[in-house]
């Protein structure tokens, strides 16, 4: 077996591990990015700013200073923000249910 097929089999192995509770939680580190493009998730979303906003518990107000690089959000709200942009439909879901 090749080094890159043995690298995709430990990491689903790992992956398979970890989602099983099996592995070491320490040995996991979340990545959230330093910057992240706002108005880019809410136009794949297909949303006004002001729909983007109440969707997802913004102000308009704070949602305009990112999307003109006035301001970035900050690390918990970049980690929000990109669960909504790879999950968007998980979290209006579980939002609603709040």
């Amino acid at each position: 077996m090749g080094k890159v097929a043995r690298g995709i089999r430990q990491g689903l192995e790992e992956a398979v591990a970890y989602s099983k509770g099996q592995a070491d939680p320490k040995a996991y580190r979340v990545h959230v990015p330093t910057t992240i493009d706002v108005k880019a998730i809410r136009a794949r979303l297909g949303m006004t700013q002001e729909e983007f906003a109440a969707r997802f518990g913004f102000s308009v107000n704070t949602l305009r200073h990112w999307e003109q690089g006035l301001r970035q959000p900050e690390g918990p709200t970049r980690a929000y923000l990109l669960v909504i942009d790879r999950a968007p439909k998980a979290v209006q879901k579980a939002l609603q249910a709040a």
